[in-house]
């Protein structure tokens, strides 16, 4: 599919994925450059927006993708604002999160970083451990801040395990990082998902205290922690695409990506009728094994790099069940000590009130941890049976049949940050920089999205702006220096 006009010839930049992060950088590319910039994005898929996508649920809208956007990380909130949404943002109501243990339903103690905890009375209040995993707490050896620097990157789960014990981390920080990173504590890297508390450790001898340092060193904002537009994230995506007055290349998987004397080659589309296009600048804002597919040729060390971060694969299961009385939470996490194949469910119809409708009762859960792919190789009617009876186990009742279903399955959804992430991700921008000796400055390309720099909206957003300012930052350089762009004529803007 062929979206857009072609501009007049001139620079080019070409974004690689058509998901917020692409958007992201697209619409910075627009804002840096102005109108004469071609800007033009890529995507295999049909659609734009990547996993920020609104589906329907019973004639209702509702979210197959992710749910919503941090207020407190800016990127989200700006950039909604700047495409117009400002006033069409609500909030979940404030309403508890919960968390299952021992098969009771506890709310989630505040005061921890990502179950890390930095208040002991509120964690001892929330009873979540036993009095021998609390009173390990309580005694939690000196924080060796020297050692730890001096190796570097470390896992969370192996830290805290050490420090706090077992049952800090199966019943808080591993279901906690599950919901944002399908991945497990002992396999992901402290620095990457948890930079502020990494941050504090040398200035620390407790983790508790570093954990309580950390949050109060974060961005605070006044009011609720988290937004969506009231119509649904694919409104945002949008409305961003407008913004960006971008070309859009649906359907368009992108195969091959060489460096020329020019500037940059790119083969599309079907093998069997390829299309070629040239640009000045390139952003890659798709996984990365793709990325690394396509830069193999450019920098076999980028390559290798990025091509090593694993990824784990969720799939969404939403129910729309007739009115049905549930705990008063705004959801679940379940930690997978608990026996259960659903590591989260959100109770849409109470945490959002602006989906409330009358005589149904919406539920979303989420399935898939890293290295349980088998989980999600049953069928849809399969997934939503093993959702409905494991809530009813946990809630203590049988649920009733529902009145709609949505499976959406997402293979290789969520990279996993696994200890010395940051290295690996800075070695491989090194990489990259260095690809071309024929040009002044560093060459026009650049790596984006979750796979580097974080999975949350925020982050995505902040990585693609990121990346285009970099892109156009080299080619305005070069054109300042009358270089000749991949179009062959001479820019001088």
């Amino acid at each position: 599919m062929r979206d857009g006009n072609d501009r007049v010839p001139g620079m080019r930049v070409v974004v690689v994925g058509g998901g917020v992060t692409g958007l992201a950088a697209a619409a910075e590319l627009r804002r840096l450059a102005g109108p004469h910039l071609q800007v033009t994005v890529i995507d295999q898929s049909d659609r734009l927006g990547g996993k920020l996508w609104t589906g329907e649920l019973a004639g209702h809208p509702v979210e197959r993708g992710a749910e919503a956007f941090l207020v407190r990380v800016p990127e989200a909130l700006h950039l909604a604002r700047q495409a117009g949404l400002a006033d069409s943002l609500v909030h979940p109501a404030p309403v508890f999160p919960g968390l299952v243990v021992d098969g009771q339903l506890r709310r989630q103690p505040a005061g921890t970083l990502l179950g890390v905890p930095g208040d002991l009375e509120a964690l001892a209040a929330a009873e979540v451990l036993s009095q021998a995993g609390l009173e390990r707490v309580r005694s939690e050896p000196p924080l060796d801040a020297a050692e730890l620097i001096r190796h570097g990157d470390v896992a969370v789960g192996a830290l805290v395990r050490r420090q706090l014990g077992d049952q800090i981390v199966d019943r808080l920080v591993d279901p906690l990082l599950g919901g944002v990173y399908a991945g497990r504590a002992d396999n992901l890297s402290l620095a990457a998902t948890m930079p502020g508390l990494y941050a504090q450790l040398e200035r620390h001898t407790s983790l508790v205290e570093a954990a309580a340092a950390a949050q109060r060193e974060a961005p605070r904002v006044d009011g609720p922690v988290f937004a969506t537009p009231k119509e649904g994230l694919s409104c945002l995506i949008e409305a961003v695409a407008k913004q960006a007055d971008a070309q859009y290349l649906l359907g368009a998987p992108v195969r091959e990506l060489t460096l020329t004397a020019q500037g940059w080659r790119l083969v599309l589309g079907d093998t069997r009728d390829p299309e070629v296009i040239t640009a000045d600048g390139v952003v890659l804002a798709v996984p990365a094994r793709p990325a690394a597919r396509l830069v193999s040729t450019v920098s076999p060390v980028a390559a290798a790099e990025i091509g090593g971060i694993d990824y784990a694969s969720v799939a969404l299961v939403g129910l729309a069940l007739p009115t049905t009385e549930l705990p008063a939470l705004s959801g679940l996490l379940v930690p997978a000590t608990e026996g259960y194949l659903v590591k989260a469910f959100t109770f849409f119809s109470r945490k959002w009130p602006h989906l409330a409708t009358d005589g149904l009762t919406v539920v979303r859960a989420s399935l898939g941890r890293y290295g349980e792919e088998q989980t999600l190789q049953r069928t849809d009617d399969e997934l939503v049976a093993l959702v409905r009876r494991e809530l009813s186990a946990i809630v203590g009742r049988p649920l009733p049949e529902p009145v709609d279903t949505v499976v959406t399955r997402w293979g290789g959804a969520l990279p996993q940050y696994a200890p010395g992430h940051l290295d690996r991700v800075r070695r491989a921008r090194a990489a990259l920089d260095k690809v071309s000796s024929t040009r002044e400055g560093p060459p026009a390309i650049a790596l984006a999205g979750a796979a580097y720099d974080g999975v949350g909206i925020p982050a995505c957003i902040r990585s693609g702006q990121t990346a285009a300012a970099r892109v156009w930052e080299a080619l305005t350089r070069r054109g300042s220096q009358g270089e000749t762009t991949a179009e062959g004529e001479t820019d001088h803007e």
